[in-house]
């Protein structure tokens, strides 16, 4: 009985970072990027990857401040950051085009490289990645800069001073996951765990991302250029979304009406992380999509 064999581990530099990205194999294939969401890491593509590497050359990155990705020297995790980095992903792998799927801050970073470069992306799957609601975003954009300015000045200093969160056991972390996500069976909470934690000095063990990654920036593309990176894109698109979750699909609150070329996808019994709470589903939807 023949072993797959696991992925293995690259990096790149991107304003002077050194960022890790994990690459499945089957280098003749057409090239596709998994980019995940915000504190989270690259491996919690695992199922998806062993499912697409047949038919894919699958490229999984850690964002800056996640997973093996070096942290940012002076807590610079913008959106501007974000894209940037991508974009030098995609320069550095070599390829004209490429397909993506993407999750939460992972799908609003992939959704303006599509808007910005229309011509690099040949299909996009967007996970729950397009942001705040129309009425949050108007909330926040209504709140005097100086404010906004003074507010986050103070967040940082808080990240500052405080110490990553120590578990006592590998088991103490994994609690804390599967309370994030009731949805995750016990195997893939595990899994999910032993990646995305690394070992103190005291044994202990902390989460891998920057605590500055809590501080979102006050720089930020405005609302009204969003929408037109939205309307710029020309590639089929998938917007997926789990009825369970937060996040407000947008064919409920009219953001669908900047989409040219999107469908959206709503999945029952499912939370933010719907590719791990109906993995089936979302591989078969996924599969024909691709």
């Amino acid at each position: 009985m023949s072993i797959i064999a696991g992925p293995t581990s690259h990096s790149f530099i991107s304003q002077r970072l050194r960022l890790q990205y994990v690459d499945w194999g089957n280098p003749e294939a057409p090239p596709l990027i998994l980019q995940h969401g915000g504190r989270d890491h690259c491996r919690s593509w695992d199922w998806v990857a062993e499912e697409l590497r047949r038919d894919w050359h699958v490229i999984a990155p850690d964002l800056r401040g996640h997973g093996d990705s070096a942290w940012s020297p002076d807590g610079d995790y913008s959106m501007f950051a974000f894209v940037y980095d991508f974009t030098q992903l995609v320069q550095s792998l070599g390829y004209d085009r490429v397909s993506i799927i993407s999750h939460s801050l992972g799908g609003n970073i992939a959704t303006r490289f599509t808007g910005l470069y229309p011509e690099k992306v040949a299909k996009l799957v967007n996970i729950e990645g397009l942001g705040p609601s129309p009425d949050i975003a108007a909330q926040q954009e209504a709140t005097p800069y100086a404010q906004r300015l003074r507010d986050w000045i103070l967040d940082k200093r808080k990240a500052a001073g405080r110490l990553p969160r120590r578990y006592p056991t590998i088991e103490a972390a994994y609690a804390r996951m599967k309370e994030e996500n009731a949805y995750l069976t016990d195997e893939r909470a595990r899994d999910l765990t032993m990646h995305a934690v690394s070992r103190n000095e005291d044994g202990t063990y902390s989460w891998k991302f920057d605590n500055y990654l809590n501080v979102w920036g006050v720089a930020e593309f405005p609302h009204a250029e969003v929408e037109a990176l939205w309307e710029a894109i020309t590639c089929p698109m998938l917007l997926l979304y789990g009825a369970d979750s937060f996040a407000v699909n947008p064919e409920r609150d009219g953001r669908i009406k900047h989409f040219k070329t999107a469908r959206v996808i709503e999945y029952q019994q499912a939370g933010h992380w719907l590719h791990h709470d109906q993995f089936e589903r979302f591989i078969a939807d996924v599969t024909a999509f691709l």
